[in-house]
């Protein structure tokens, strides 16, 4: 018999009689978190639904504003803030006992918010669970790791000592991983502590860059809670050193970025690998989602590049796909299909930024999947090579084109919904022309 959410908490107050302070969160459509500090007296009327905060809450856009083209048109009405047990965990990092828990946002009748990324991906995880599939995500996150304070001129000072002149960052290195011992059993530590499965730690191919990955899950919301857990998990065991982590998708133009791959196989209703025949090709039923992810990229790339910077990261050589391909062991294209274990069989997509929302990274590449199932899409032949060269460059290259794919999709509209592609689309047409409107420091050094 599963214990009941009070149960749960009452257990955990006996547990913990530290705690002090509970962090009450919700993720944006940004991927940042949002919500409110509640004392412990208090947290149990939380669980149960007593809190309530404006909907816009969770569409801010990237520095925290309202969405200025919609935000008054309801009257900024409230909702109810749904508490998701599973997540509730002390947080080891910080210096005054405190735990946190996961919540999503209903409307005010209690219908599930429509902008609410964690219920967004539920309703296409609804939707597979009616074609008896279920989807079994994984994510590798890289990071930057830097000093905590910037240079004179404003950008980030490696944390990676470098004698030799050159802009490498030893990947795979382990004489890396020794100098920066103390904050990768760290990250470790709190991830035990927070239930977080770490699979491996690595660097990677810039200077200060990192990688952390996650074991897979079988439900595809406690996998993307775990990555942006993950996330806030690296980023507080930084600070606690004096660090600084980022998910910024190219800190500099020069190195490589940090990208955010997803793996997804799909499980049957016995658990089996449904992608799975027995033969390293796999099955028509993985060749339908193949085909769907690529059917749909263009549509959701503003989803996989949110940002500005997002799409510096794009450039050809760099393990950064440009086009809508595929292959296998290949990684020149945009979805790979791994060499291993049959049981295995699974798609990475290597298309998303570090700088992501994993919600919503998760939700496309699912909602991929289940287009291609449910229209049968056929996928073209696999990319064996370099694809950098047989294939142009398809992608939509800017923010602005990615906005305006996105604006116009019938697919973000069926599967996301038209009231978070119309809120999504709002939020970035304001980040941008915030851009717009900002002169550079190159700007006044070329013209003036």
């Amino acid at each position: 018999m599963s214990l009941s959410n009070d149960e749960i908490l009452n257990k955990f107050l006996k547990d913990h009689p530290e705690i002090e302070v509970f962090e009450v969160m919700l993720p944006d459509i940004n991927g940042k978190l949002r919500g409110k500090w509640i004392e412990r007296d208090n947290i149990t009327k939380v669980i149960n639904g007593g809190l309530k905060l404006p909907l816009t809450a969770i569409a801010f856009d990237i520095w925290g504003r309202d969405p200025q083209s919609w935000v008054y048109q309801s009257g900024d009405e409230d909702g109810v803030c749904i508490a998701d047990i599973r997540t509730l965990t002390a947080v080891p990092w910080l210096k005054r006992p405190t735990a946190q828990i996961l919540m999503s946002l209903n409307n005010f009748d209690n219908t599930p918010c429509k902008y609410d990324v964690r219920n967004i991906l539920q309703s296409i995880i609804t939707r597979f669970e009616k074609l008896s599939l279920s989807a079994m995500p994984a994510f590798e996150m890289e990071f930057s790791l830097f000093n905590k304070n910037n240079d004179t001129q404003g950008r980030p000072i490696h944390s990676q000592q470098n004698s030799s002149g050159i802009d490498a960052g030893q990947t795979y290195g382990l004489d890396c991983m020794q100098e920066m011992s103390e904050f990768m059993h760290g990250v470790r530590d709190a991830a035990k502590a927070l239930n977080l499965p770490i699979d491996t730690l690595i660097t990677e191919a810039a200077p200060s860059q990192y990688e952390i990955n996650l074991y897979h899950q079988p439900d595809a919301l406690v996998a993307s809670d775990q990555a942006l857990m993950l996330q806030r998990t690296i980023k507080g065991v930084a600070k606690q050193l004096d660090l600084r982590a980022s998910f910024m998708a190219k800190p500099f133009a020069e190195l490589a970025g940090n990208g955010m791959h997803m793996h997804c196989s799909l499980l049957d209703k016995d658990g089996n690998n449904a992608f799975d025949n027995g033969t390293d090709e796999g099955n028509e039923l993985l060749q339908h989602a193949i085909a769907g992810c690529l059917a749909t990229l263009e549509d959701s790339m503003l989803i996989f590049a949110p940002h500005l910077n997002s799409y510096r990261r794009f450039k050809v050589g760099s393990h950064v796909p440009m086009t809508a391909t595929w292959g296998y062991e290949n990684r020149t294209v945009a979805l790979r299909v791994p060499a291993g274990s049959h049981k295995a069989m699974r798609i990475e997509h290597r298309v998303a930024g570090a700088d992501a929302n994993p919600y919503l990274v998760a939700t496309a590449i699912i909602a991929g999947m289940l287009y291609g199932i449910e229209n049968k899409l056929t996928a073209p032949e696999p990319i064996t090579g370099n694809a950098y060269k047989q294939v142009p460059s398809s992608l939509p290259s800017s923010w602005l084109q990615s906005i305006e794919h996105f604006k116009h999709s019938e697919f973000i509209g069926q599967y996301f919904g038209e009231e978070f592609q119309r809120v999504f689309t709002a939020t970035k047409e304001q980040e941008l022309e915030e851009f717009n409107n900002q002169m550079t420091t190159l700007e006044y050094e070329t013209y003036l």
